[in-house]
């Protein structure tokens, strides 16, 4: 039987992640890189596409997992009915390769155990040719890609599979070490690996104690750091939206897409998590990765990008896979890329402003960019776009993405207001309040008082939860508090929020997916705005009671089902609760409007700790 998503532990070195089953088996790994080819892919297919099984032989009785302290060190332990052994697994990197380390260790008694590897480049599709080293590793090889196996147990091949059997005592210990490198340059020499655990912890410890947990959700905050932190590229400073591709929306649907690439969407979020977590380093280096990201003609923004920046992301399907648990298609790439989505430059120029706020150095070529992005936005502001969630039914006028429009120019004004930056202000609000008018008389509906989705709508979406957050309109507006309600009434599922209406009844969930953590999140933010604390923490509370045993959150959550959904881990959920607990547990209450007057600017806003400017 497959693994649920929330089965799986995630284990990495900020170039790449794997996926680790609770039954012992590694399932999912791109290799070197989030976006690289997998060379495991088990998780969307069968064992015969690629997977590391390291497990007991005989039936599990019992599995409990944890992280070492805060690390992202996973450790599994396993009980039979002859004893208890203790897996340990995490990843390292070195100048040109990388390396899983799976190290196992006898607890009680004596249990027997199984090692079965399965390499196979290209997303589960080729099958390297295997060879043994003068040093004693057992090497994988296809084309540019070079895996090489070291252990002191006993192995043997069988129908194109490594397989390994052995008996642990109490005290006896086996390591196995998986490394990748380019076939083309010296093998990379064998690792120690007493040092490697050592140092593997201390990395991660190290940066994990430069947070000071500022509430009770702490332990929760951390770890949903350490995930973003895992997701994060250590040289280029990018961070992929999830480490995995097509995982569904929904149990054998075809809304599966490739999440493993920067989207400029989460800037904003990205900056506000780390900037109130104290990760100034990490913020810088995702401001500069957003600044080479965009660079350019402003008409050429694209919704994402590369880990490194790339900008060709095509997609095309894997055919030869069948989906995790028949979800089909695989799709590697996003076609959404070129999508035109208005909210982009919105997110961008909030996430430079939120950075040059929080005391980040300025940058006068950022100005530069940003000036331009305004130019053209100016221009195409009143066109339809594709919207915050990427429908793929064509252009419309999304009533947030001219919201978010809107907070581009405010966010040009308050540059040259508040930070002494230089450019046409009064030519800026005057554009900026023509949006905010646009939006108010067309994209809010006076029947239900509420804004909908778009122009023209009656259909309700939970980014509508964003408008007081951003500034747009202050919480306790009446149209603000209208919407709230509307969403609560028809937007709600067994206690979550999904991201728009479908037109499903209110008992059930929409045909293509199931609740969106973020969504719920975000209707806590807004109720912390509301005064309404204690609504504010049961919804938390309920959205951190579905992370799995080691933490970990998916893109969306099956509340009738009681399983995760979609790509995994997904940042923008982490984000969300990261946020979402610093606004619950801010000593000046809670988030704080960032402007409350739309067009004529309202009273000034204090520091704002919510997450999206």
């Amino acid at each position: 039987m497959a693994n649920r998503i929330e089965d799986y532990a995630v284990i990495g070195n900020c170039e790449t992640v794997a996926l680790v089953g609770r039954d012992g088996s590694i399932d999912w790994l791109c290799w070197p890189r989030f976006d690289s080819d997998a060379c495991f892919a088990a998780l969307l297919g069968e064992s015969k596409h690629g997977r590391w099984l390291l497990a007991p032989a005989s039936e599990i009785r019992g599995v409990r997992r944890r992280y070492c302290d805060d690390t992202l060190v996973l450790e599994t332990e396993f009980e039979t009915a002859s004893g208890a052994v203790l897996l340990t697994d995490f990843m390292v990197r070195r100048e040109g390769s990388s390396e899983i380390l799976r190290v196992v260790k006898g607890l009680r008694g004596a249990v027997a155990m199984r090692m079965e590897l399965v390499v196979r480049f290209n997303y589960g599709s080729i099958v390297p040719w295997v060879s043994r080293q003068p040093d004693g590793r057992l090497q994988f090889i296809a084309g540019p890609d070079r895996l090489l196996l070291a252990t002191r147990a006993p192995i043997r091949g069988e129908d194109f599979r490594t397989l390994s059997e052995f008996e642990l005592s109490a005290g006896d210990e086996l390591s196995f070490s998986l490394n990748w490198s380019l076939s083309y340059r010296p093998p990379p020499p064998p690792l120690d690996i007493a040092e490697a655990v050592a140092g593997a912890k201390s990395i991660w410890s190290e940066w994990a104690a430069t947070f000071e947990p500022p509430h009770e959700w702490g332990e929760a905050t951390l770890r949903s750091l350490l995930t973003l932190k895992a997701l994060t590229h250590w040289e280029s400073g990018g961070i992929v939206a999830a480490g995995t591709t097509s995982l569904p929306e929904k149990l054998g649907g075809s809304r599966n897409w490739d999440y493993r690439y920067c989207w400029l969407r989460d800037a904003t979020f990205t900056l506000y998590a780390l900037i109130g977590a104290g990760f100034l380093d990490e913020a810088k280096a995702w401001r500069e990765w957003l600044v080479r990201a965009v660079g350019g003609a402003p008409d050429s923004l694209q919704t994402m990008y590369s880990v490194v920046g790339d900008r060709r992301i095509d997609e095309h399907v894997i055919d030869w896979l069948p989906g995790y648990e028949g979800s089909k298609p695989v799709r590697v790439g996003n076609a959404a890329v070129k999508q035109l989505q208005l909210d982009l430059y919105g997110e961008v120029l909030d996430a430079l402003y939120v950075g040059r706020e929080a005391g980040l150095a300025p940058d006068e070529a950022s100005w530069s960019l940003e000036c331009a992005l305004l130019d053209h936005l100016e221009k195409i502001w009143r066109e339809p776009d594709e919207g915050i969630w990427e429908v793929r039914g064509g252009p419309r006028h999304f009533t947030h993405s001219k919201v978010m429009c809107w907070v581009a120019f405010d966010r040009g004004v308050r540059s040259v207001e508040k930070l002494g930056m230089s450019g046409p202000i009064d030519r800026w609000r005057k554009i900026r309040d023509a949006i905010h008018r646009d939006v108010c008389e067309r994209g809010f509906d006076p029947a239900q008082n509420a804004f909908v989705q778009s122009y023209g709508s009656t259909a309700l979406d939970a980014a509508a939860l964003l408008i007081p957050m951003v500034g747009f309109l202050p919480a306790d507006d009446p149209r603000v508090k209208g919407t709230v309600a509307a969403i609560e009434r028809k937007l709600i599922r067994e206690g979550f929020v999904i991201r728009y209406d479908t037109g499903t009844k209110a008992d059930g969930l929409p045909p293509g997916e199931g609740v969106f953590m973020a969504c719920s999140l975000w209707l806590a933010d807004n109720y912390i705005l509301l005064g309404r604390r204690r609504e504010a923490r049961e919804l938390f509370e309920r959205v951190l009671a579905v992370r799995n045993d080691v933490g970990l959150l998916a893109e969306e959550y099956d509340p009738i089902e009681k399983r995760q959904l979609g790509n995994f881990p997904q940042a923008f959920s982490h984000l969300a609760l990261i946020n979402t607990a610093h606004n619950l547990a801010s000593a000046e209450g809670p988030v704080h409007q960032r402007s409350a007057g739309g067009e004529t600017g309202g009273r000034e806003p204090p520091k704002t700790t919510s997450p999206a400017g």
